[in-house]
């Protein structure tokens, strides 16, 4: 299986000869302040999307919230569809973490179907358990899908590729993303009140079918 590429920033390791270089007390000053906006703006944002669901949450609330001016959130995460993904992102880093370093089935050391039931399991869980902001970033999808979706899509590429060189991988992984994607999960949790349990149950016979293409 093909690496996949990481969500998760590492941080440069260091020339062995350059000179380390400690921050001023302004810049040390500096960036603990800004470090406590971030988590304030975030925390606020979680707040205005409890309180207020995806259609009103907008930056100016999550301003007034934070208690800081709208340009100090366009600086640190650049527009709404940003703010959204860092808010996602840790959950999303947790999870591409158990897919590919945690035990199986969702991790290394089960067959790929048994992987990839595990896999959509998680999505599923995922999605449900963070519906509203979910929800937020796919009416923001006129930037294309954000890193983390591409992670987990080309994850489950890889996982086809290993059931079978039959199927058509990329195309599959697609159809199977959309099959699990929020709408649809917002619509039968929602609209239908149809329960986490039975709609992971329902996707599991599309997955097995898989099977037979091996």
């Amino acid at each position: 299986m093909g690496a996949s590429p990481s969500i998760i920033e590492m941080s440069p390791t260091p020339k062995k000869d350059a000179p380390t270089e400690l921050p001023l007390a302004g810049e040390r000053h500096e960036r603990a302040d800004a470090a406590a906006n971030r988590a304030r703006i975030l925390e606020a944002a979680r707040v205005v999307l409890a309180e207020r669901g995806a259609e009103g949450t907008s930056l100016d609330a999550v301003a007034a919230a934070a208690e800081v001016g709208k340009g100090t959130i366009f600086r640190r995460f650049g527009d709404r569809s940003g703010l959204f993904e860092a808010l996602l992102s840790d959950h999303l880093a947790a999870f591409q973490e158990a897919f590919l370093f945690g035990p199986p089935p969702l991790g290394p050391g089960a067959t790929p179907v048994e992987r990839l039931r595990a896999f959509f399991d998680g999505f599923l869980e995922l999605q449900d358990g963070h519906l509203e902001l979910t929800i937020a970033l796919e009416k923001e999808k006129w930037r294309g899908p954000i890193g983390g979706y591409l992670v987990l899509s080309m994850h489950v590429e890889n996982l086809l590729r290993e059931v079978s060189s039959d199927i058509d991988a990329a195309t599959t992984a697609q159809l199977l993303m959309n099959a699990a994607g929020v709408n649809v999960v917002r619509y039968l949790r929602r609209d239908v009140g149809v329960s986490l349990a039975s709609v992971k149950e329902a996707m599991h016979p599309l997955l097995d079918g898989l099977s037979s293409q091996a």
